[in-house]
């Protein structure tokens, strides 16, 4: 066999890829995630006292979570068995559970690691809870999905959730430069370019070593500048799943921008979400429910100029009419706030649902008939326009239900002369109704 091997040019061991070869060996060698792994911290409190529970390591691909739990195991002593959620089913469940009961009888534990364990159902995931309530494992599940939403409760009633970091450019750059002191090979980059390197690797470490690996097994004539470097390397795609997590977060994070009024902010979510694929269209369908619900009355055009933009948008398309778009999110962040209409909207559903069999004063009920005209339908209904100041300050409520009071306007904007007005129509309506 080995002939063949070496008649064919291979080596019996494969090359290991330059992330693999730098995987640290200890926990005190894992960047980017301090806040779980120095000595005061969840972590590493846990693996120094030798107690280990069950948990859950939660964060974006390539920050350590299986490196991470390779440690623990080592560190507590324990045999370390891996699966993947994508590749595993029911068998090999079972038979890493035999196995790790075996171990126990024998005094060794076991410590299960299971990659992506969000892609288990509901019944797989289930099938991990008497072997973790019985000890016979220790498992530590990893996954890039919100735990609340992808895994089991009972699950999670077992296991410790940890979140893990995106790298940030600290710990990327200890990265390229552990790669550069193994490999005895620096990079063929200018410190523009370096940090140009970092930046397309977005936070992930396994892909920014395999962008190092790659320029370090390249022949240059002289080091890369950035725009040389772009040429060369093809710019990540952001970690943006239009169906996951992340869609939902950075939605989030445009919609509390523009409330906030900080219109760089919102400017730079809608890039986010453009440059992720997001689709324009969905945008501005949020951007309408954002005048609505954060600007309403302050600025009754924020509506209007939300709502041109989807039309807009659906004329031009991209990239002419994601300017648009951007014209309505920049008007929407810098538009007075006012939610007095939302809020006002939900107290009367309230309300209505409570009171919904009353019915309305007879003298505001249309007299159609004689008969109705007999039962007092309209009886002393005072005409608005024909009144001083164009107001009655007749009830409007059902007779014996409390005058409610469901719109507050804030004085912010447009609701400023809005909240005058009102205020003055009450006094009005208290004097007539003595």
């Amino acid at each position: 066999m080995s002939n063949l091997f070496t008649s064919a040019g291979l080596e019996r061991e494969a090359p290991r890829p330059l992330a693999d070869r730098l995987r640290p060996a200890n926990l005190s060698e894992v960047v980017g995630q301090d806040h779980l792994l120095a000595a005061d911290a969840p972590l590493g409190r846990m693996t120094e006292s030798g107690r280990l529970s069950s948990m859950i390591l939660w964060g974006p691909p390539g920050v350590g979570k299986t490196t991470i739990a390779r440690l623990i195991a080592q560190t507590a002593g324990m045999h370390f068995e891996q699966l993947s959620a994508v590749f595993s089913g029911v068998a090999d469940l079972r038979k890493a559970f035999e196995a790790a009961k075996t171990r126990r009888e024998e005094g060794y534990g076991t410590l299960l690691f299971v990659d992506e364990i969000h892609r288990f159902n509901r019944a797989q995931q289930d099938g991990f809870l008497p072997y973790v309530e019985a000890g016979i494992i220790t498992l530590i599940g990893a996954t890039t999905e919100n735990p609340s939403f992808e895994l089991n409760g009972a699950l999670l009633s077992r296991a410790q959730v940890f979140v893990l970091k995106r790298l940030d450019d600290a710990a990327m750059a200890t990265l390229l430069e552990r790669a550069e002191a193994l490999t005895q090979t620096p990079l063929p980059l200018t410190e523009g370019a370096r940090e140009a390197l970092i930046a397309m690797a977005d936070g992930d470490g396994r892909y920014c070593l395999g962008l190092a690996e790659t320029l370090q097994g390249m022949d240059f004539d002289a080091p890369l500048d950035v725009e040389a470097l772009s040429g060369f390397l093809q710019k990540r795609a952001p970690a943006y799943d239009k169906n996951k997590d992340e869609h939902y977060n950075i939605i989030s994070a445009l919609h509390k921008s523009i409330r906030g009024s900080d219109p760089d902010a919102a400017l730079y979510w809608m890039a986010r979400m453009l440059t992720g694929g997001e689709d324009p269209l969905y945008i501005c369908r949020r951007l309408i429910r954002m005048a609505s619900e954060d600007i309403g009355t302050a600025d009754p055009a924020s509506l209007m100029i939300a709502n041109d933009a989807l039309r807009t948008y659906k004329i031009l398309g991209s990239p002419e009419g994601e300017l648009t778009i951007a014209h309505a999110v920049v008007h929407l962040a810098t538009a007075p706030k006012s939610n007095a209409v939302y809020v006002a909207f939900k107290a009367a559903m309230n309300s209505a649902k409570k009171t919904g069999s009353l019915s309305p004063p007879a003298h505001i009920l249309n007299g159609a008939t004689s008969m109705m005209k007999d039962m007092g339908y309209g009886a002393g209904y005072q005409y608005d326009h024909d009144m001083p100041e164009r107001f009655s300050g007749q009830n409007y409520f059902p007779d014996g239900m409390p005058r409610p009071d469901f719109y507050a306007p804030t004085g912010e904007g447009r609701e400023a002369a809005i909240k005058a007005r009102l205020d003055k129509l009450s006094e009005i309506r208290s004097d007539r109704q003595k």
